[in-house]
Formats: C-alpha cells, structure tokens, sequence
C-alpha cells in the first residue's frame, strides 16, 4: 500500500480486543472520532461491518466520500479504503488491535494518502493526526 504521506496515531483503550473492534468496526460510532457525518451506504459481502461494507463521510462543507472495509479479522484488524469521492488520493486505512497485558487493548492506527495538490498532503496529514488523536478518546468501549 504505498502513498507517500502516512499518519499513524496509536491509543490504549481499557476494554478487551473484541468490545474495541465491536465498537470501531460499527460505521454509525465513527463520526466522533473523525469529526464527520456518517452514514452507512451498505452492509459487507459476508456480515453486516466486514468486506465489503461501506460508509458515506461528510466533513464540513467537503462534499461527501465513501469509505469501503477491504478486510476484517475480527478483534484484530480492520483495513479500508475510499471507494468513491473524496479530495485524497490512494487513501487507505489500517487499524491494528493488540491485547495489552492488563486486558485492554493497543490499538495502532496507519492512514496513507496523497492529494492532487503538490505540497498540500503533508498539512492534511497534520491535522488528521490531531483530529483523530482527540477523536479516539471519545469512542469509548
């Protein structure tokens, strides 16, 4: 998966592996954590949050974007991407889960893109970063 600007964001979370990606793979919980309206355009192939699944994104006055989950293992990882819209270019997301050892759960975040607009990705990326660092407190498990 290459796109040249990556943020990575990581965030304990006190809750076991399987509430987390309950709670993170669920489409209609995300708009806190990425300051968005979020609506839900289809379930997965195979189960309602897996591969397949797909959400709308709406921030601010930015036109609407789809998001698609290309895999889900289940307490573990879940990875996406745009499908549709959107001012990123190669956008994809991953989120790895890892138990910790007093039973929560380390959850590390990558996120790769580019813009169209040279120069414009490195300043995109900063403020995901930030959005994102304050939006994973708020989802709760």
């Amino acid at each position: 998966m290459a796109s040249p600007q990556r943020v990575h964001v990581t965030h304990t979370y006190t809750s076991d592996p399987a509430t987390v990606f309950e709670k993170l793979s669920e489409h209609e919980n995300l708009g806190p954590l990425f300051g968005a309206k979020i609506v839900r355009v289809c379930d997965g192939d195979t189960s309602r949050n897996g591969p397949g699944s797909t959400r709308s994104l709406k921030i601010g006055p930015l036109p609407a974007f789809h998001e698609t989950t290309t895999k889900a293992e289940p307490h573990q990882l879940i990875e996406y991407k745009i499908s549709k819209g959107g001012p990123l270019k190669g956008h994809w997301g991953v989120q790895k889960l890892t138990p910790t050892a007093d039973g929560g759960t380390q959850l590390d975040y990558t996120i790769g893109f580019d813009m169209p607009i040279p120069g414009i990705a490195g300043l995109v990326g900063k403020v995901l970063a930030v959005n994102i660092k304050k939006g994973l407190p708020k989802l709760t498990p």
